[in-house]
């Protein structure tokens, strides 16, 4: 599964490693000498369900076995095909001179190592379409819920507030109080002519 090389230096990072080691006189020996455990059923176990028959390359992101297309760190852990007699041909030819390939064979080289290019990966998708279209469906639906509930479930034609006569009240109330009288409403009223100013 990990090399005894990266467990190590796993187990050397380890605070708790560390102090365990320093208390008692366990040493990596005795760690490595143990009967391995019989694999969890789990996250780990699917991962390396996934990854059989692919090279593991590099370290990866977190150095877990995985792939992922990613602008921000373009080589993954994991090659993205699995290896088949084709690959496998050419991956033997390419270690020899790479001018005896063709565009093709590097081409396939290439999808078998990578699902996509920098190029696309980093293409728009036109998913934007998608979330303004949404958007634009929920703001229709607001608006005409709006315009329904005011017309179907409001009683506006009996609301006494909203007749001339009332409004008119109204205004004539708030320039008897004098409402705004440097710049509002009661400054345009001429109190002596009771009448608007011109």
């Amino acid at each position: 599964m990990y090399s005894r090389a990266v467990v190590r230096s796993f187990l050397a990072r380890s605070p708790a490693y560390n102090k365990l080691a320093a208390n008692s006189s366990t040493s990596t020996a005795a760690v490595f000498q143990a009967e391995p455990k019989p694999p969890v059923q789990g996250v780990m176990q699917v991962r390396e369900d996934k990854i059989v028959g692919r090279d593991i390359v590099g370290y990866g992101l977190n150095g877990e076995p995985q792939y992922f297309d990613s602008i921000t760190f373009p080589f993954p852990s994991v090659r993205f095909m699995k290896n088949t007699p084709e690959i496998v041909a050419l991956r033997e030819k390419e270690k020899g001179d790479w001018k005896k390939l063709t565009l093709e064979e590097k081409k396939k080289l290439y999808r078998a190592s990578f699902c996509q290019t920098l190029v696309e990966v980093d293409a728009p998708t036109g998913e934007w379409k998608a979330v303004f279209g949404w958007v634009f469906v929920w703001v229709a639906v607001a608006v005409f819920s709006f315009v329904g509930v005011r017309k179907f479930l409001t009683n506006t034609a009996d609301d006494p507030s909203l007749s001339l006569e009332h409004r008119q009240a109204q205004l004539k109330r708030m320039i008897d109080l004098r409402v705004d009288p440097i710049d509002g409403l009661s400054s345009n009223w001429d109190y002596e002519k009771n009448t608007w100013k011109s």
